[in-house]
């Protein structure tokens, strides 16, 4: 894993689908944020993640999906501990953010895990899991699909999501977010349906699904965010 930034709103960066922790760093997305670094407003959290061993595999579904199990209890039994012990705040809640298949696992941090994930920035992200985890279905798959789960939520299950958490969902209209931009609109849509708190923001045809654009969507977002 690794931090930038000295104190601030804990946000935990989950990488794209390369899953390493230093993705940021090396995308110019942390030089982006630097001025709400230097202010003091986030500190970044950057961990590693298995999805290669998970949504963007083959093998039994059972088996990749304990594989997601233990990389989300990874982060609520390890990282979140870590992170309020450093922080100094041991009930303090945090922002989930990430790019692509990061925007994916951001979401259902966030849609799961609302006591802990106050907001989520998602950016160009896909969130039909049914996409990715190929191999038919099973109870762990259909909670790792957010366009499957989430328009089943009702009764105590969605008022901890409402009372609790919001999601940012951003995408472009340009090169390479066409996939993305039908499922984002449509997680959006059962957000409001649902009455769970989002934002969605649908960029220009010039907002290509590249670290260029993420810089500046994450700039924009993450200030208002925190």
């Amino acid at each position: 894993m690794w931090c930038f930034g000295h104190y601030g709103t804990p946000v935990v960066v989950f990488p794209s689908n390369a899953g390493v922790a230093h993705e940021w760093r090396e995308s110019g997305m942390v030089d982006a944020l630097g001025p709400l670094l230097a202010a003091g407003r986030i500190k970044l959290y950057c961990p590693e993640s298995n999805i290669s061993q998970t949504f963007s595999t083959e093998g039994p579904l059972s088996v990749r999906m304990q594989r997601h199990h233990l990389y989300e209890r990874f982060i609520l039994d390890t990282l979140v501990p870590f992170i309020r012990k450093d922080t100094h705040q041991p009930h303090v809640r945090m922002v989930a953010t990430g790019c692509s298949m990061g925007a994916l696992m951001s979401s259902l941090f966030a849609l799961k895990h609302p006591e802990t994930f106050r907001s989520a920035l998602c950016m160009s992200g896909r969130y039909r899991g049914s996409g990715f985890i190929r191999g038919g279905a099973s109870e762990a798959s259909y909670f790792n699909d957010p366009l499957a789960f989430v328009p089943n939520l009702s009764g105590h299950e969605l008022e901890r999501v409402r009372r609790q958490t919001h999601l940012t969902l951003v995408v472009g209209r340009g090169p390479f977010e066409n996939r993305c931009i039908p499922e984002t609109i449509e997680l959006g849509a059962w957000l409001k349906k649902k009455g769970v708190p989002h934002h969605l923001g649908v960029w220009g045809d010039d907002s290509r699904h590249d670290y260029t654009w993420w810089r500046k969507q994450a700039r924009h977002y993450l200030a208002q965010l925190v």
